[in-house]
């Protein structure tokens, strides 16, 4: 039996196209930075979000916490929404290794923090206060169902965020998601920020790694930080190889993993004991609630495992697919049968 598995898009394996770049990789040692793989990946990166530089780095995690570390003094505080990556699934990184505060201001739905309370919260001058150090957004927003930041929000705390000397770091793990929706190109979205960190290993399909852009200074510092938390890589261009197989070709394919997501939303809401308005589906992340009282959140996980379907819990009763590479057409009505079964 196939399993179709929609648990995220972190579970995608890597093309022909990837495994052969992989092989035939130029390689060298990417801490004396000479490793010509890594070095084009980079500056393909910079030149994609319209950044001087950037650096490439393991993971997603990797990214935020050498990110927020390299925007920040030990002792301030960041702001971030409370539905964030940053400060729900990354152990605390920022605060244990940073010494910072992060202070959580409520997501709305659509994966925005209010800007008057982005405003208010910018603490003032004072021996009381720690500094307002850094503003930290998402996007696509994974735990508010895939939501894309316009350019205009992203103008609006950027400009906010300046006026008072503050810089802004974008997770943009799923940044390409973003632009696929949007018809826009990744750089719009990066342009009014300081940072933005974007990932190769989801969507992308490549087996590992990250990159973090912005100016050529800051990404001196980030590499510093990098080192600090052992990201130092040696031959890497074995990882650059698919990150720039990627980022030729992969972006645009992107939008069948959201047409696909649309099709499993429009399908889930006709089903009895699912709670889902697929019209809030915008990209590769379909976020419904079980209401069917009779199956408790686990057993329903399980059950579709057995069906040959695996999706993620994200607590109380909410659950999460996620269409990528490897998910087909075919595969929706497939899965949506299996729903069914176990429901009925």
């Amino acid at each position: 039996m196939k399993t179709i598995d929609l648990r995220s898009d972190t579970v995608t394996q890597p093309t022909p196209e990837m495994r052969e770049a992989i092989y035939r990789a130029e390689l060298g040692d990417d801490v004396y930075g000479e490793d010509p793989t890594v070095n084009r990946l980079e500056e393909m990166a910079a030149e994609r979000m319209g950044k001087e530089a950037a650096v490439l780095v393991t993971s997603g995690t990797q990214a935020n916490l050498v990110s927020v570390l390299a925007h920040t003094q030990r002792g301030d505080e960041v702001l971030l929404g409370d539905q964030a990556h940053i400060l729900l699934y990354e152990a605390a990184g920022s605060a244990t290794f940073g010494s910072l505060q992060m202070r959580s201001l409520p997501n709305d739905r659509s994966g925005r923090i209010d800007l008057a309370l982005i405003e208010k919260s910018i603490r003032p001058v004072g021996i009381h206060f720690p500094r307002t150090g850094l503003i930290c957004l998402e996007n696509t927003h994974n735990r508010c169902g895939g939501a894309v930041l316009p350019p205009d929000y992203l103008k609006q705390v950027g400009e906010l965020a300046h006026r008072y000397g503050v810089p802004v770091h974008v997770d943009g793990a799923r940044i390409f998601n973003a632009a696929v929706h949007l018809g826009i190109e990744a750089r719009q979205l990066a342009e009014p920020v300081d940072s933005i960190s974007f990932c190769l290993s989801k969507g992308l399909s490549c087996p590992v790694g990250s990159l973090v852009c912005g100016s050529a200074e800051y990404i001196g510092r980030v590499r510093k930080f990098r080192k600090m938390a052992g990201g130092g890589m040696r031959q890497a261009g074995i990882i650059a190889a698919a990150g720039i197989v990627a980022l030729e070709s992969m972006i645009d394919r992107l939008a069948e993993d959201h047409e696909n997501a649309r099709q499993l939303a429009e399908g889930l809401s006709l089903i009895p004991g699912i709670s889902i308005d697929p019209t809030t589906v915008q990209t590769n992340i379909i976020v419904f609630d079980l209401i069917a009282e009779r199956l408790e959140p686990a057993q329903f996980v399980s059950s579709l495992a057995r069906e040959g379907v695996r999706i993620s819990p994200l607590g109380g009763r909410g659950m999460r697919m996620v269409t990528h590479y490897g998910i087909e057409r075919g595969d929706i009505p497939l899965a949506l049968a299996a729903i069914e079964r176990v429901l009925s």
